[in-house]
């Protein structure tokens, strides 16, 4: 073990996700375990270069592994980006005599980590935190488990809402540039359809898909949309698409938004981000940088940033047959 590193800091960073705050008492506690200072920079990259700094130890975490969020606070911070606010937020880091960070966020988070670290060689480790589940190199991200529990939970309600008045819903959940969470909740949710990004299902695909199911005497249906899927401009549009070419159908959209980060983290993810908490900070202590804790075969691994940033995750093909499948 390393002896030059004797106090790390830790920080969340990006958009929120369920389970960061069980990564941060994980990195707290492991720091106390290991008999290392610990400090908390508050608003990510943005606090660190105004010196929000708070010392923590094993009690300041206590009763945070079950609340969503982060105690921490995040922050998008531009000054950042450039040099001179790198520079200061080293400065910052100095003064505080902090050796190390481990950064608990997503791709950007770790973009911001890994020039930090070939600026000024400045040791740094990053933990997946998002619920798009959308970083290469793990698995699982934090926080991804979750959103899916909260997204099922809700789409069920909706189709009690659906069967209850022979409904079409489009629930759009969050994914941009992935359909993880989509692909997962609605084969969990037993929708109809679910229409992802890295799948054009196409609007004639679409409306035959929704013929069949009505033809087979389905009198309610559920189609999950992910925010980025190109099939229709926007999910509006799939409503008016769909209420001009097969009428019988009562169309309705409900769009769940932020719900999905929010919530207390399932025992999943806390035990995930436990579990890297540790491996980070044991992984700074053995002079390892620039890396990020993953997880594979229910093995925690580590990949280098630059991998993660600008790897791509690959939608499950065998997912989309079983879904393709239970939709019949």
């Amino acid at each position: 073990m390393s002896t030059e590193i004797k106090k790390i800091g830790v920080f969340t960073s990006g958009g929120d996700s369920p389970g960061m705050n069980a990564a941060i008492r994980s990195v707290v506690r492991t720091c106390a375990y290991m008999k290392i200072e610990c400090v908390g920079i508050y608003r990510g990259y943005e606090g660190m270069i105004e010196g929000d700094f708070k010392p923590m130890d094993a009690r300041s975490v206590n009763n945070i592994i079950n609340k969503g969020g982060t105690i921490l606070k995040s922050a998008r911070s531009l000054e950042f980006r450039t040099p001179e606010g790198r520079a200061k937020a080293y400065e910052n880091l100095k003064k505080e005599s902090i050796d190390a960070f481990v950064v608990i966020g997503g791709d950007g988070s770790f973009t911001g980590a890994m020039i930090f670290n070939q600026e000024y060689n400045f040791p740094v480790i990053g933990i997946p935190g998002t619920i798009d589940n959308d970083i290469y190199g793990t698995t699982y991200t934090v926080g991804f488990d979750t959103a899916l529990n909260t997204v099922v939970e809700v789409i069920d309600k909706i189709r009690d809402t659906a069967s209850s008045h022979n409904r079409l819903f489009f629930v759009e959940v969050m994914g941009r540039d992935v359909g993880h969470i989509a692909l997962n909740a609605g084969v969990g949710a037993g929708a109809e359809e679910i229409l992802i990004p890295e799948e054009n299902l196409g609007l004639d695909r679409l409306l035959e898909s929704l013929k069949r199911s009505k033809q087979s005497g389905k009198s309610s249906s559920i189609v999950v949309v992910a925010e980025g899927d190109k099939t229709g401009k926007n999910v509006f549009e799939l409503k008016e698409y769909v209420e001009e070419h097969i009428p019988i159908y009562d169309v309705r959209v409900s769009v769940l938004g932020h719900m999905q980060r929010g919530g207390s983290p399932s025992c999943f993810d806390r035990v995930l981000a436990s579990r890297m908490g540790v491996k980070a900070v044991e992984a700074l202590l053995e002079g390892k940088t620039s890396l990020m804790v993953g997880i594979q075969d229910n093995k925690l691994t580590l990949t280098p940033l630059i991998k993660a940033i600008k790897g791509h995750t690959k939608i499950d093909k065998e997912l989309i047959r079983v879904s393709d499948i239970m939709s019949t």
